[in-house]
């Protein structure tokens, strides 16, 4: 939410992951496009099936981008769990922000007039791949997203606006950045070890 209105109730186009690990997941690939935007619309229900204004027939280049119908009842039927799952998202972000504080690591900003669901839970700290390698072993996932910055992936070498210097922000980042667990099944155990595990490596 931002200022009260919800993600994608605001702009003239907003889209959507359906990915399995996004807080509204599928058991596939899937994503939404929407709009309140008659014309837009039209175009995109055109570009989604070949361009196809009639069947067989392409006005514009399109691709096949439809959503099946089993992951579609399977999200309509999530759909109905996504605020409560929110909500755990966001006790166990509280959670590990109380846990974690005062520790030299970044923590997940919290911007004013917006509420966050917490997708990711992500730390950043220097020492990152050392403290990695200590959660693996004691048996704690977690996830880079993402190691290398895209202007620095090959596909867009000199094709994204960047510096002279290149982007310093990202790339000082993008060694430091750490995803810890956070799902709404994860138990308030299971965060406490996560957060003794931490405590333990920076001490």
């Amino acid at each position: 939410m931002y200022r009260g209105r919800a993600t994608g109730s605001f702009g003239d186009v907003a889209c959507f992951s359906f990915y399995p690990t996004k807080n509204l997941g599928a058991l596939g690939d899937g994503g939404m496009v929407v709009t309140n935007d008659p014309t837009l619309a039209a175009a995109l229900r055109e570009i989604r099936e070949y361009g196809w204004r009639e069947r067989y027939v392409s006005a514009r280049i399109g691709i096949n981008s439809r959503i099946d119908a089993i992951q579609a009842a399977i999200l309509r039927v999530k759909l109905g769990s996504l605020a409560a799952d929110n909500a755990r998202r966001q006790a166990i972000a509280d959670r590990y922000d109380a846990g974690l504080a005062g520790l030299p690591l970044g923590l997940p900003a919290r911007r004013p007039d917006s509420t966050h669901v917490f997708h990711q839970y992500v730390i950043r700290l220097a020492e990152r791949d050392g403290l990695r390698d200590r959660l693996r072993a004691a048996g704690i996932g977690t996830g880079i997203h993402y190691p290398v910055p895209v202007h620095q992936q090959p596909a867009y070498s000199g094709r994204l606006a960047a510096g002279p210097s290149g982007l310093g922000v990202t790339e000082r980042a993008a060694p430091q950045i750490l995803s810890l667990p956070i799902y709404p099944q994860l138990s308030g155990e299971a965060i406490d070890r996560v957060i003794a595990e931490i405590r333990a490596f920076v001490r």
